[in-house]
């Protein structure tokens, strides 16, 4: 198995048009309305599938209604489900999104997902034996965050690469990452987790991405920040700083863009590319692509569309 991609995995309801809430008894209309896979670890994993790299997913369902539903998706976009842990007498997370073109509210109930122990992830990564492993959602999985020093450091010493996206922390204190950063190859934040975690290291936390980006990477992880319709940005620890655009393309959802991103950029160091401007590329192209449907997986970009469209921004450079 080349990457396992460990964390969350559970069913979004996604709602757009008038989701802006107001009480008082107000019924609003919305519209659409759309149950899909959901979880940062599950879509980034099936991002990995569609660009043609051996994936597993290590995470845990309950045994209700929505872990069987999750399952089924997970099925349906041919991940390796085999390190996936179920807890029958557990309920399984759910996350409803209020959608709008330029930004999302996610309300989240984690059911299970917590439960996943650093002892089940050791185990999984034993069996499975990948080249690489991603962390999503650390903030969800406490059990697991609070040993993955130690576990990164055993990685480390078997030469499999790790990344890290810890997506928000519902309690906004942003604490346990000191200890992470320093062991982890590769740091994947969007802007505002950048900001939020970069506070604390930067010399200006109001400076721009590039200052606080170097800043992170200068603790030892390449940092690959997602930046919206801006594309995205890396920094490197011996100083370098990448940034590519985005495409231009019409927004429908940004749900799951970010994991979508992060599987193009493992997916590229998956295919053999060592070049970060060239890594970026595809990681803005598959984050670009995501967002033209509804959901975290119903536009993710194949490894065919993928290659298509870097030859012909290559042509266009030329």
């Amino acid at each position: 198995m080349h990457t396992l991609v460990v964390g969350d995995t559970n069913p979004d309801f996604i709602l757009r048009g008038d989701v802006k809430p107001r009480f008082g008894q107000a019924e609003q209309l919305l519209t659409s309305a759309e149950l899909v896979l959901g979880g940062s670890a599950s879509i980034v994993a099936a991002g990995l599938v569609k660009l043609d790299v051996d994936t597993g997913l290590l995470a845990t369902v309950g045994g209700d209604y929505f872990g069987t539903l999750t399952e089924q998706y997970l099925a349906e976009c041919g991940i390796d489900t085999s390190e996936l842990l179920r807890s029958d007498g557990g309920a399984t997370g759910i996350s409803v999104i209020l959608s709008q073109p330029d930004d999302r509210s996610i309300f989240t109930f984690p059911g299970v997902i917590p439960s996943l122990s650093i002892d089940a992830v050791r185990d999984s990564i034993q069996r499975a034996a990948p080249k690489h492993v991603h962390f999503s959602s650390y903030f969800l999985v406490p059990e697991l965050a609070a040993g993955l020093p130690d576990l990164l450091d055993e990685l480390r010493e078997a030469n499999v690469t790790t990344s890290v996206d810890t997506n928000w922390d519902p309690s906004e204190q942003w604490t346990g990452l000191d200890e992470v950063l320093p062991r982890i190859t590769h740091f994947m934040p969007n802007r505002q987790e950048l900001r939020a975690v970069g506070a604390g290291y930067a010399d200006d936390p109001a400076g721009s991405d590039e200052d606080i980006a170097r800043a992170l990477a200068g603790l030892g992880p390449v940092v690959v920040v997602k930046r919206g319709g801006e594309g995205g940005l890396v920094a490197t620890p011996s100083g370098d700083v990448h940034v590519v655009d985005v495409p231009e393309v019409s927004v429908i959802d940004t749900t799951g863009a970010g994991d979508s991103f992060n599987a193009a950029y493992i997916a590229a160091m998956a295919h053999g590319i060592d070049d970060e401007s060239e890594r970026l590329y595809w990681a803005t192209l598959a984050g670009s692509h995501s967002v033209t449907r509804s959901g975290g997986t119903g536009a993710q970009i194949y490894l065919g569309e993928l290659r298509a469209t870097l030859e012909a921004v290559g042509a266009a450079r030329a």
